[in-house]
């Protein structure tokens, strides 16, 4: 049930409403249901004071692994709200790569019927694409798209051949739903490690060519205009995918896509300077300063619709082990926000409205949920930013199980403040309330 709430006093930036400046936020019954100035609260409404911090539509992260069911020893729903809510977010929408594979409507129900019962932010399910993420038979998408889901991937894994795909989207269109896919070509990427270049040779580890992911997302991209199905690629990572997208986006195809905040912030130097720290072992891997210059460009110049953190949590026997053989992955709801506002923000390479639409506005609308504007009658679920707010990242701290992080100890300006849910606060100062 929505609460009463009125945000006094902060800048709001609202890019769907083209509204920046400083205004009051009055929610009632969970709604947004009006944006004034000195707006004079009823008795017995709840008031935060947010003078001085930047208000923004319920930032949604379209990429995260909440591990349950199956990998509870990772995850599970209630953590992993718990660090959305920390980091900012009011939504988060959860991958299908659990044990049972969310590739039934059962399952579905049952990710939904948990997240009420212990979640702090709204949850949205992905359904798999294909029966066990096998990559050979399609599951039940229908069946699962009227039991909440709202989308679908074989995330973990891309969608396997180009003739599965091509049935995959042909058949979403019926429901306008996203189908999400990991672009690799395994045939290149199988048994690496790294980025393929200079510091793999270096390092002594077998690398993974740029063009495994780009090789993908061409096959991607025209399966798409084949179809006119709606294609999201996840976690881009390369110049050269970037390429393709402008490629797509100029002839028309439907294509969106993301980037994780450590392909905009990391570059496989770090693999070496870190001493192999596998903190720093992801899919796809990180890259090299081109890369990560190309994407930050393609941030600023709108060719990359949205920002997800790929939230992917380990137990810490996951990641003490050699680098060959310690999973991949970064715990990244906790770190996202407070990076994009450091490294892009106050640098001047993105504004607070390209950051709103980034991470709240063009997420609502890739998945087709509500949220990413604070116009009236939008869910009153609200992201509040102190600009100010200097801090170190402390893994300790964090309320994901997931401590696996190479941003330990970083010195980072700028952070959520408060997480509004349905007009509950359920973050206010840095601390959760629930």
């Amino acid at each position: 049930m929505g609460k009463d709430l009125l945000i006094r006093g902060g800048r709001v930036i609202d890019p769907a409403a083209k509204v920046d400046e400083e205004l009051d936020v009055l929610i009632l019954e969970g709604k947004i249901a009006r944006l004034d100035k000195g707006i004079t609260p009823q008795e017995g409404i709840e008031v935060l004071d947010s003078r001085g911090k930047i208000v923004m539509p319920g930032f949604i992260d379209m990429h995260v692994h909440l591990r349950e069911p199956g990998f509870e020893d990772k995850e599970d729903i209630e953590s992993g709200t718990r660090a959305a809510a920390m980091g900012g977010f009011t939504a988060v929408a959860c991958m299908p790569n659990t044990d049972p594979v969310c590739d039934n409507d059962s399952v579905v129900a049952r990710i939904i019927k948990r997240a009420r019962e212990v979640g702090l932010v709204r949850v949205y399910p992905i359904g798999a694409v294909t029966k066990g993420r096998q990559g050979k038979e399609l599951s039940e998408m229908g069946e699962m798209r009227l039991a909440g889901a709202v989308g679908f991937s074989d995330d973990g894994a891309p969608v396997a051949s180009a003739e599965v795909l091509r049935c995959a989207l042909e058949y979403l269109k019926r429901f306008d739903a996203v189908l999400i896919d990991h672009p690799e070509d395994k045939s290149l990427s199988d048994g690496g490690q790294m980025n393929l270049g200079l510091n793999s040779t270096i390092a002594g580890l077998r690398g993974i060519p740029r063009e495994a992911e780009e090789v993908a997302v061409a096959r991607d991209i025209l399966v798409a205009k084949l179809t006119g199905g709606k294609l999201h690629l996840a976690h881009i990572s390369t110049e050269g995918s970037v390429e393709l997208v402008r490629y797509a986006r100029a002839r028309g195809i439907r294509v969106t896509c993301e980037v994780t905040p450590h392909h905009l912030t990391l570059t496989d130097d770090l693999v070496i300077e870190s001493g192999y720290d596998t903190n720093t072992k992801v899919n796809p891997p990180l890259r090299s300063r081109k890369d990560v210059e190309a994407l930050k460009q393609a941030l600023a110049e709108g060719v990359i619709d949205a920002i997800a953190t790929d939230h992917a949590p380990h137990h810490i026997d996951d990641k003490w082990v050699e680098y060959d053989y310690a999973e991949s992955g970064i715990s990244g709801l906790e770190t996202a926000v407070s990076l994009m506002i450091d490294r892009l923000v106050a640098p001047g390479l993105i504004s607070w409205s390209r950051l709103a639409e980034l991470m709240s506005l063009n997420p609502a609308r890739i998945l087709g949920v509500p949220g990413g504007t604070l116009v009236p009658g939008s869910p009153g679920d609200v992201t509040i930013i102190d600009p100010d707010f200097e801090y170190s990242v402390d893994l300790r701290k964090f309320e994901s199980k997931g401590k696996n992080s190479p941003f330990a100890g970083w010195r980072l300006t700028g952070a959520p403040w408060a997480t509004v849910v349905e007009g509950r606060v359920v973050m206010k100062d840095r601390s959760l309330l629930s």
